[in-house]
């Protein structure tokens, strides 16, 4: 392992252990959830708007350090951006930030929180949902 490897599982460690934007938002904009039936994953975004912008955004969940983790990283990437940009934001966007190798199981447990971020957006903003996500929402339970 890298030296680079190690300083970015010591940050998904510390996202795990210390997850940014935690909690509810009582009277929330826009909420969903989902779960990784695989491994027993599960996340809950809540989502509120001030116009088109994501002005709070806040997350619940359980499961391993990597959807935990990720799920983290992601409520700091998207605070202030718009409805629509987040909705157009690649996975690989999120998989850049988590920073290392993920198995094909562990990509799904990485890829969850922004899967329920999207289903969020979708309902309460009418952004669409990329096709690229069809095969993942098939695999995940996102409500």
């Amino acid at each position: 392992m890298t030296e680079f490897d190690e300083l970015y599982r010591e940050v998904i460690l510390d996202h795990y252990k210390n997850p940014r934007g935690h909690g509810v938002i009582e009277r929330a904009d826009a909420v969903a959830e989902g779960q990784n039936p695989l491994c027993g994953d599960e996340v809950s975004i809540f989502v509120s708007f001030d116009g088109d912008a994501i002005e709070d955004v806040k997350f619940r969940g359980r499961g391993c350090a990597i959807s935990q983790a990720a799920t983290s990283m992601l409520m700091e990437m998207i605070k202030g951006r718009s409805a629509q940009e987040v909705a157009d934001m690649s996975r690989d966007e999120l998989l850049d930030e988590v920073g290392i190798p993920l198995t094909p199981v562990r990509l799904k447990c990485a890829l969850l929180g922004l899967g329920v971020l999207k289903v969020a957006l979708h309902r309460a903003k009418g952004t669409p949902l990329p096709e690229e996500w069809a095969s993942l929402a098939s695999e995940l339970e996102l409500t």
